[in-house]
C-alpha cells in the first residue's frame, strides 16, 4: 500500500513539475501577446480550463502527500508536505489574486508580476519532484 501511495503521489507531483515548467517558460509569457477585447473571456476560459486540468492532479497530490505523512513518517514526506502548503499558498495567495485581476483586462504589468512570482511556486514543485523520488527509493 506505501509503494502504491508513493507512486501516485510521484506521479501527481511529477506531472505537476512539468505542467508548471511548460506554465512558467511557455504559457504566462505568452499572455503579454494576448490583449484587447478578447482577453477578459480569453483570461476568464484559461482559469475555467487551467482548474479542470490542474485541479483533481492538486487534489491526488494533497491526499497523496497527507496519506504518506501518516504511513512514512520523516524528513522526506514532512518536507515535501511543507512544500506542498508553501506550493498551494503561492497558489492561493498571489497567482489566484493576480488571475481575479487580470479578468477584469489585460495588464502588463499583472502579467509581468504573474510571471515573476510563479518561479517561486516553480522552484517549490520541482524540489517537490525530488523528495517525491527519494520517497519512492528503498530505504
Amino acid at each position: 500500500m506505501i509503494e502504491t501511495v508513493a507512486l501516485i503521489h510521484a506521479a501527481a507531483t511529477w506531472f505537476m513539475v512539468g505542467l508548471i515548467w511548460f506554465v512558467q517558460v511557455v504559457h504566462y509569457p505568452l499572455f503579454a501577446r494576448v490583449g484587447g477585447d478578447g482577453w477578459p473571456a480569453y483570461s476568464t476560459s484559461h482559469q475555467a480550463r487551467t482548474t479542470m486540468v490542474v485541479g483533481p492532479v492538486m487534489l491526488a497530490e494533497f491526499a497523496t502527500a497527507a496519506a504518506l505523512l501518516v504511513l512514512v513518517p520523516g524528513v522526506l514526506s514532512i518536507g515535501g508536505a511543507v512544500l506542498l502548503g508553501l506550493v498551494w499558498a503561492s497558489t492561493f495567495f498571489v497567482q489566484v489574486p493576480l488571475h481575479g485581476k487580470l479578468e477584469r483586462g489585460h495588464d502588463a504589468t499583472l502579467v509581468r508580476r504573474l510571471v515573476m512570482t510563479n518561479w517561486l511556486r516553480t522552484f517549490l514543485w520541482t524540489a517537490r519532484g525530488v523528495l517525491a523520488v527519494l520517497l519512492l527509493s528503498p530505504a
